[in-house]
């Protein structure tokens, strides 16, 4: 097994192998501008890294958000390539999934990432492996009832202090966590969601309401 990891839904373009027992390779780079320039590069210094050949990938997996319309749909339409062209399954796994894994909390917590306009895509989990609610986007203050007294993960939770006054790390997601979470769950039998983007609200690029069709004569 060769699982290739990636996620774009937050500012950090990560990438990750996993050889189905370890992670074998890893690479984290915060950029929120620069996904599409980023990522491609990132695999191919992965795999020199770890002295492996594209073409020995056996699945792929990839955060699926929540996160901005832009930065996601780069990591989707690189995994969902690469899965057409090797002919591998592509898995979807929720980015907040990863952060919550990563974290290695044990009791009931929040994570919580930046949603721009003064919001938050957040979830709740009971620990680093179960997740309790569906992902949402909120502004802080309105979910604090919801939220008083827990732990938060993740950069959304940094940027609101009076909402999540106790903060654990990591702050972004990392593919590795991603790659050792599909991991630990296709080897328990699992089926990985599909690889389809949680956006959770509409892009910001929409067309003009008052937009006119001009159609040749």
């Amino acid at each position: 097994m060769l699982l290739l990891a990636l996620d774009t839904a937050t500012p950090a373009v990560t990438v990750a192998l996993h050889d189905g027992t370890d992670v074998i390779a890893s690479s984290s780079q915060v950029d929120s501008r620069r996904h599409g320039e980023l990522l491609l590069p990132a695999v191919d210094r992965l795999l020199a890294e770890a002295g492996r050949a594209l073409d020995a990938v056996t699945a792929i997996v990839v955060g699926v958000g929540p996160g901005p319309y832009t930065g996601l749909r780069v990591g989707l339409m690189t995994a969902d390539t690469f899965g057409l062209a090797l002919g591998v399954p592509v898995h979807g796994l929720c980015t907040l999934d990863g952060l919550a894994y990563a974290s290695d909390l044990e009791g009931p917590f929040v994570v919580a990432t930046d949603a721009r306009r003064k919001e938050v895509y957040w979830a709740r989990y009971d620990d680093s492996r179960t997740r309790v609610t569906e992902p949402a986007v909120d502004r802080p203050a309105d979910i604090a009832d919801r939220v008083a007294g827990l732990p938060a993960v993740g950069a959304g939770a940094l940027l609101y202090p009076d909402t999540f006054p106790h903060v654990h790390e990591p702050e972004h997601v990392s593919a590795a966590a991603l790659a050792s979470l599909a991991a630990e769950r296709l080897a328990a039998g699992a089926d990985l969601p599909a690889p389809r983007p949680l956006y959770l609200r509409r892009p910001d690029a929409q067309v003009p309401k008052n937009y006119k069709v001009v159609t040749p004569k």
